[in-house]
């Protein structure tokens, strides 16, 4: 499909050369013209715009200081309407520290900085040049910024920024040194009688039937001042009774039971969540948190699930008046297997 007959080009030639034609006649449009704001044009203007920059990094440096009026200022008690309203300042004094710099360098750019488009052709990259180059990019960033000319910016950003991750230090602060051995170490120790949580009754070997789960806790809790919460969340247990053939005591555990009775650590070795589901048929243990799974026949070993370490077993015994009592405390780490690290 060249040419007909009387030498005229075909349909295909025609667009080829039509197409041919119209690129050797594009124009390069260029850049559309540039817009100049009111800032740009009027002192006024932009002396105003400078103030409004200032007043939102000012915003900043006021809503860190809201966190911590907050965080320091507010003295908290038992209720929870008074950790709502620290919360709440505590909120919104981040929610301004960190709104006031973003909406202040977004409100910087679009009403100061230069905002005309620039293109350049590319070129080879050389050593010195590209060095140089690179140089008088960062002093015409600098310069088009005007924050060499606007010191009250200036000084406002430098302010909100310095000020900005304050908050955040005082909150990992409160995180707390690590744990040491304090893991290692609960209220129970010899001669400590098992208690029911939370009334703090004693508990005798005969009241613990074949199929039966108490929540424990140290008998002296109930006679240590109010505010024992982490004391207690240690020291927490599961006490159950099974047939004592059931049970398969390793070497050196033989007596840590009584008739079938055993008390183990009702914090999961995951993440600390609570033990709480017994399962009287199986013998085992679940942490609803993240199903890991523990067989009481076999020493609380994990069966199922993210946890790697048995839960801590409590020797328990009789004493002259047939109530339960710890032989010791644990003798391993209670909760994540973690704080073996601390």
């Amino acid at each position: 499909m060249g040419n007909h007959s009387d030498g005229s080009p075909t349909g295909s030639d025609a667009v080829a050369k039509a197409g041919h034609n119209e690129v050797d006649t594009f124009q390069d449009p260029g850049l559309p013209p540039h817009r100049l704001r009111l800032a740009d044009t009027d002192p006024k203007a932009a002396k105003r715009a400078e103030r409004q920059v200032a007043w939102l990094f000012v915003i900043s440096i006021v809503g860190t200081l809201m966190f911590f009026v907050a965080y320091f200022g507010v003295r908290l008690d038992d209720t929870i309407a008074t950790l709502r309203i620290q919360n709440t300042f505590l909120g919104l004094g981040v929610a301004f520290a960190m709104l006031g710099i973003g909406t202040g360098i977004v409100h910087w750019a679009r009403a100061l900085m230069p905002d005309h488009e620039v293109a350049e052709e590319r070129h080879e990259l050389r050593t010195e040049e590209d060095r140089l180059a690179a140089v008088k990019i960062v002093d015409d960033i600098l310069e088009e910024t005007g924050i060499k000319r606007r010191p009250l910016i200036r000084n406002t950003l430098i302010g909100a920024v310095a000020l900005a991750p304050l908050p955040a230090i005082a909150i990992f602060r409160d995180l707390g040194p690590l744990p040491g051995d304090s893991m290692h170490h609960t209220l129970w120790k010899e001669g400590e009688r098992l208690a029911r949580d939370p009334d703090g009754t004693p508990i005798k070997a005969s009241d613990v039937t074949i199929g039966s789960a108490f929540h424990v806790i140290p008998e002296s809790l109930n006679k240590l001042e109010t505010g024992k919460l982490n004391e207690k969340a240690k020291a927490v247990v599961l006490l159950m009774r099974l047939n004592p053939e059931d049970l398969n005591p390793s070497p050196g555990r033989e007596d840590w039971s009584y008739n079938g009775i055993v008390a183990y650590s009702k914090i999961c070795t995951h993440v600390g969540c609570p033990v709480a589901l017994y399962e009287q048929q199986t013998h085992h243990l679940l942490c609803p948190c993240h199903q890991s799974t523990f067989d009481l026949t076999k020493e609380c070993k994990v069966i199922f699930g993210p946890a790697v370490r048995p839960l801590p077993q409590l020797p328990i015994t009789v004493d002259s008046e047939g109530y339960l009592v710890a032989q010791s405390d644990f003798h391993e780490p209670v909760g994540p297997s973690f704080w073996e690290r601390g």
